[in-house]
């Protein structure tokens, strides 16, 4: 098995990440496996540790926020911690060919859940390396958070409830039924790649690391950094090509998916975008070309009128 260490976010163009985006400054362990995607094992997030070898803090500094860290982690070992099996663990039986149709369910969405997915997006081009990266919305840890209460629906949902949101928002589909064994096989997946995170873990890597805008964002700005960062990839009229997704259009996620929201999409750029090297962008070219995607056409939502009923709607929901 082979490592390569790296430090995410060190090469930022902002240097160091901020405390409060520890995420951020995490030593990532890249496996070669012999599955088919490279799966990434990341095994610390300890931004003051980063910070004090890279003499970026002073030692009293350092001392002291690594104390803080440790103390806030004492209750919760994993605060700090990502790790995941690895795919060549997956069990035999019926269990493991359930879990593994889950992994298949995440990558090739397209061909193993057709009827239920209305563009030509797969849940991981958003969750990426099948759920695994850090980055990006990670699977890892992701059932011990559920049933839990969301806001846009106004009550309290299961893990199979928040799946098929995505099937509906950023596939553009419509909800696999709940007695479906692909929905609990994906259901499965998730569970199995939560197994090693502790029921109650505080999981510093849920969701992606969020920026902010030093400037409101410059949609003008956008389209040039997206002629130059990203029509490679995406196409220069955003309808994706055999390298990347549509990013805008009719093949893409509706309004109301989460990544319609320019602050999520900006923030899942900066930590993700280009593909090949996260963390390129500046946080103001990240939020410019976020916006400047989010303004194109993109279907709509069915739904939308339904969102928010209690009122805790965010001021920057597109509706």
């Amino acid at each position: 098995m082979a490592f390569v260490v790296k430090y995410a976010g060190m090469h930022s163009p902002e240097g160091l990440p901020k405390a409060n985006s520890l995420r951020r400054a995490r030593v990532d362990v890249v496996c070669s496996l012999r599955d088919p995607l490279r799966m990434r094992h990341i095994l610390f997030s300890a931004l003051v540790i980063v910070a004090f070898m890279t003499g970026c803090v002073d030692s009293k500094e350092a001392r002291s926020g690594a104390q803080s860290a440790m103390s806030q982690a004492e209750p919760d070992r994993l605060d700090a911690l990502f790790s995941h099996p690895s795919p060549d663990s997956i069990p035999g039986g019926q269990r493991g060919e359930q879990i593994r149709l889950g992994y298949e369910l995440v990558v090739h969405t397209q061909e193993f859940a057709a009827p239920y997915v209305g563009n030509r997006l797969t849940c991981a081009n958003c969750h990426l390396d099948a759920g695994l990266d850090p980055n990006s919305a990670s699977y890892v840890g992701l059932s011990r958070a559920y049933p839990e209460y969301r806001a846009r629906t106004g009550r309290v949902v299961t893990l199979a409830d928040r799946i098929n949101e995505c099937f509906e928002r950023s596939l553009n589909g419509k909800p696999i039924p709940s007695d479906s064994h692909k929905l609990r096989a994906i259901v499965d997946y998730i569970e199995w790649l939560s197994k090693d995170v502790p029921a109650g873990s505080r999981m510093a890597w849920r969701g992606i690391p969020r920026i902010q805008a030093p400037k409101p964002p410059d949609v003008a700005n956008g389209a040039k950094v997206f002629t130059s960062r990203c029509a490679f990839c995406h196409g220069a009229d955003g309808q994706g090509t055999m390298a990347a997704p549509a990013v805008w259009g009719p093949q893409s996620y509706n309004i109301g998916a989460e990544m319609a929201r320019i602050p999520v999409a900006a923030s899942f750029i900066k930590s993700n975008m280009p593909r090949t090297r996260g963390w390129a962008l500046s946080d103001q070219d990240a939020y410019d070309v976020a916006a400047y995607i989010n303004s194109q056409p993109r279907p709509d939502f069915h739904d939308k009128g339904n969102d928010w009923p209690k009122g805790e709607k965010p001021a920057d929901a597109p509706y």
